[in-house]
């Protein structure tokens, strides 16, 4: 079996969990591949194979794992949800919210080589910028904010509903999460708690100048559009997507929000009671 390792390699530890991965799995006639940016740091491993380009890795591999924090989970499950390879995140970050192993847990990766594994379905969004310019499109897993490049200015936007103008926000930014994502910065605006496997969007405005504004949830079919008259070139907007992507918002653009065709697969190895898992986690994260 072919299995993408990506590492987050600013941290020394993640490449140490990395290498046991690597000794783990290439023992059981699993063949590792890599991207080129990791081959220093791997250099006493031959039998790597490496790859210029992610989609170039993902296309190539069976399945996917991540040694880092949420952060690289997140930005690798793009590209395996693109790809339709299962991924699974080992935890070498603070929280870990979307990993499935700690690094006490490593040997459950054997499992891959057998495909003795379930497979979590997460919704992706499909988020595109129309322009003059013309349409660019995104894959997002957690989560599409549009918000000022400055704290504590407000935005005039528009939000409609399939097609049709439903409600006006005055508000420090949209955020538009997956269920996924709604553990995330939903969550810390103000948003609920959805399970991951559950087809919605998730929309919690940032500080809305209203008494009224709260929390929308979205069924799976919904299309979503904003515009806005307030975006203007000394006053910086920006989309952005899974706090990776950055994407210069003008006057003229429309951010149009839907469900993917892509679907993310994450490997599960335990039976983990998520409403349990979310109470840990964020006990942590008070800690």
């Amino acid at each position: 079996m072919k299995i993408a390792l990506k590492v987050n390699l600013e941290k020394d530890h993640a490449v140490k969990y990395a290498k046991d991965i690597i000794l783990l799995l290439t023992e059981k006639g699993g063949e590792i591949l890599m991207k080129w940016d990791a081959k220093n740091e791997f250099s006493e491993f031959s039998s790597i194979k490496y790859y210029n380009h992610d989609d170039d890795l993902f296309a190539a591999s069976d399945a996917a794992i991540t040694v880092g924090g949420d952060g690289t989970i997140i930005h690798n499950a793009r590209h395996a949800a693109e790809n339709g390879v299962p991924i699974v995140g080992v935890n070498a970050g603070r929280l870990g919210f979307a990993a499935e192993l700690e690094p006490t847990e490593i040997d459950l990766l054997l499992k891959i080589l057998d495909r003795d594994y379930k497979i979590n379905k997460r919704m992706v969004l499909d988020v595109s910028v129309e322009s003059p310019g013309g349409t660019k499109s995104f894959s997002c897993i957690n989560d599409a904010v549009i918000s000022r490049g400055q704290l504590s200015r407000i935005i005039d936007m528009s939000l409609c509903v399939n097609g049709e103008r439903t409600t006006h926000y005055r508000a420090d930014g949209l955020i538009f999460s997956t269920p996924t994502g709604s553990t995330a910065y939903s969550l810390s605006a103000g948003g609920p708690v959805v399970e991951p496997c559950m087809n919605c969007v998730v929309l919690t405005p940032i500080c809305p100048h209203s008494l009224t504004a709260r929390t929308l949830i979205f069924n799976e079919d919904s299309v979503l559009s904003v515009v806005s008259e307030s975006y203007a070139e000394h006053e910086k907007s920006y989309l952005t997507i899974d706090g990776q992507i950055v994407i210069p918002l003008s006057v003229q653009d429309k951010v149009i929000i839907k469900k993917s065709k892509y679907v993310l697969d994450m490997i599960s190895f335990k039976n983990r009671n998520f409403y349990r898992q979310v109470s840990e986690k964020l006990k942590e994260r008070d800690e």
